[in-house]
């Protein structure tokens, strides 16, 4: 909402401007009136809407057409009083001030307009008749008033009117011709029931309206207030209570009624409580609220982040399969404004036998978006109402920010849950088989993967001594002179050749000695397509010499080319070398290392799925 308002009365000479702001503020008529008042602020205390707002006056005699331009500029909203007793002062509303101020306000932004007329205490007739006609020609009127100076009739309300006109105004949720919502405003009122919606049954439920009407209005609605609700909506129109619940269509209607008796503010309330502007667009200060990211740190998602997002899965998961499919996909997505999920997206998480998204595929893509553009996490949970339904003061509640990861390395230990390894090699040598095999899709599979689907992350989790982490693969593209700072940035290098292609050894041996040797990133050969026959490779060491001269870890053979289920035990080890650089180092000639990291592996896949069991059994 608005800060504070700016009204500016107008009319012509005579009519009582000046006199209607002097009543205002000091209770009583002035026995003399100047030519112009100067500009008041009430202060926002002892406003209705709480926000402070400067009356300015206009007077011809004493200020220019230039003056006049400025301050019509300025304000927010334009009252244009004229005498109920001079009919030339009403004329002029439509045949000069009406015509004057579109002509200095830009056609998109139009500044609400209220007809203001004074001096009813001089005739016995209302000029409604004349006036009604003009209101319905010029959508910018917000409203008439017919008060009097004099005796302080309607003076208050002329003015809580004009603020009420810039705070909530109907122009953007309202057509007065159609007498229906505005479909901007029928889109925004959608979404707002779709968040609110916590089962996603299509209906608001008691349990729903009450948490809906605590967040909007600090207070929940007495069982009888609630039936009292629906029985008016029941009155009016058949589809709009289901199963004793608010349908969506049931909930447009309330907010349209609420509309046609002047109740603008309660639906502005509730745009503004869920992100809304006065354009009925969500604000970025709602999108993106403010989050602080030391350099070397990363971000995350914290353990009520995981609870909102798993929820969010479960209220779309209709068929309780544990996966998503398309139709829920889109389902799940129509609070959005756009489809942020790409086909590349089935290629980048975990999916079931049809190729739908997991359960934990589905977190691991979040992980993954969390990690590597905060902002876009934090958007995409403002779409979903994640401040709102868990009552926090922002989506920044839902981020970790971990520490600097040079002090990881001095404490040789770290809490981060998403580790990145960044999967280098010439073209052809098996990167994105190694990516894909991850999410466990082997040599068939891939192969069906379209070229437009592909990506160049991987993401899954992987289990070192008991603790469940991330593991986020990035493909680096072959451009040996152009590495950029975001392609060396990680915890763990995976230098990938093909070992029946006699020169592709050659770009990872140069790779490492151009970035890596003096770098204390640890560093794996990956001995890739180990089911073909292996080819000497055209460089000076062969890759076991070479690993051995740099101290690195013998080539590790990998093929996803087998009809047998995946061996996953190296994406552990890297997980395993990400968290504990040191002991990667240390343990180099001790093979316990890769043991420690598989036995712990293995154990935790045998826990990690009795739990998914019995989460899926608890669905």
């Amino acid at each position: 909402m608005r800060k504070d308002v700016r009204i500016l009365l107008v009319g012509e000479p005579k009519v009582g401007k000046t006199s209607l702001i002097m009543s205002l503020v000091s209770e009583e008529f002035p026995d003399e009136v100047p030519l112009r008042a100067e500009e008041i602020t009430i202060p926002a205390d002892v406003t209705p809407e709480r926000v402070p707002t400067h009356i300015v006056d206009y007077s011809e005699a004493e200020q220019s057409d230039e003056q006049l331009y400025q301050e019509i500029s300025k304000a927010n909203v334009i009252c244009i009083v004229y005498s109920v007793n001079n009919k030339k002062s009403i004329e002029k509303v439509t045949s000069h001030w009406i015509p004057l101020i579109n002509d200095r306000t830009d056609k998109d932004s139009r500044v609400p307009l209220i007809l203001v007329g004074n001096k009813s205490d001089l005739v016995e007739h209302s000029s409604m008749e004349t006036i009604l006609p003009i209101m319905n020609q010029y959508q910018d009127i917000e409203t008439c008033v017919e008060c009097s100076a004099k005796n302080l009739k309607n003076i208050s309300e002329l003015f809580y009117y004009a603020q009420k006109a810039v705070l909530h105004p109907t122009g953007p949720l309202y057509c007065p011709e159609e007498k229906e919502l505005k479909p901007s405003c029928i889109k925004a009122l959608t979404r707002i029931f779709k968040v609110s919606d916590l089962d996603n049954d299509g209906i608001l439920n008691d349990n729903e309206l009450n948490f809906f009407q605590k967040t909007c209005f600090n207070t929940p609605l007495a069982p009888q207030a609630l039936e009292d609700v629906k029985n008016v909506v029941r009155r009016n129109m058949t589809d709009g209570v289901k199963d004793n619940g608010l349908t969506l269509k049931g909930f447009l209607f309330l907010h349209t009624l609420f509309i046609q008796r002047g109740r603008h503010e309660t639906t502005w309330t509730v745009l503004r409580r869920f992100g809304y502007d006065d354009d009925l667009e969500l604000t970025q200060e709602y999108l993106f609220p403010l989050l602080k990211i030391p350099p070397d740190c990363t971000t995350e998602l914290n353990h009520n982040a995981y609870l909102f997002l798993q929820s969010v899965f479960d209220k779309h998961d209709k068929d309780r399969d544990c996966a998503l499919s398309p139709d829920e996909v889109k389902d799940l997505f129509k609070v959005f404004p756009y489809m942020p999920w790409g086909p590349d997206v089935n290629n980048t998480v975990g999916t079931n036998d049809q190729g739908w998204i997991t359960y934990q595929g589905y977190l691991s893509q979040w992980t993954l978006t969390t990690y590597l553009d905060v902002q876009r996490s934090l958007e995409y949970l403002g779409y979903l109402g994640y401040s709102i339904i868990y009552e926090q003061e922002s989506q920044a509640a839902a981020i970790t920010v971990t520490r600097n990861k040079r002090i990881d390395l001095q404490k040789k230990q770290t809490q981060r849950s998403v580790f990145r390894c960044n999967v280098l090699g010439a073209r052809g040598s098996g990167k994105s088989g190694f990516l894909q095999a991850f999410l466990g899709k082997d040599l068939q599979r891939q192969r069906r993967i379209r070229e437009d689907h592909k990506s160049l992350y991987a993401i899954s989790t992987t289990y070192v001594y008991g603790q469940e982490k991330y593991l986020l693969l990035h493909e680096v593209m072959p451009d040996f002179d152009f590495l950029s700072e975001a392609d060396l940035a990680c915890d763990v290098v995976c230098l990938v050749y093909d070992i029946n292609n006699p020169r592709s050894f050659e770009y990872c041996a140069k790779v490492y000695k151009q970035y890596f040797i003096d770098s204390k990133t640890p560093c794996v050969v990956i001995a890739a397509k180990s089911d073909l026959h292996e080819i000497r490779q055209h460089y000076s060491l062969s890759p076991q010499e070479f690993c051995r001269k740099h101290k690195l870890h013998p080539p590790q053979p990998f093929t996803c080319n087998t009809t047998e289920a995946l061996n996953k035990d190296i994406y552990t080890r890297l997980t395993t070398m990400a968290m504990y650089p040191h002991m990667a180092q240390a343990d180099l000639k001790n093979s316990t290392f890769w043991l420690r990291a598989s036995v712990g592996a293995t154990v935790c896949a045998v826990l990690g799925f009795a739990m998914y069991r019995a989460l899926l059994k608890q669905r």
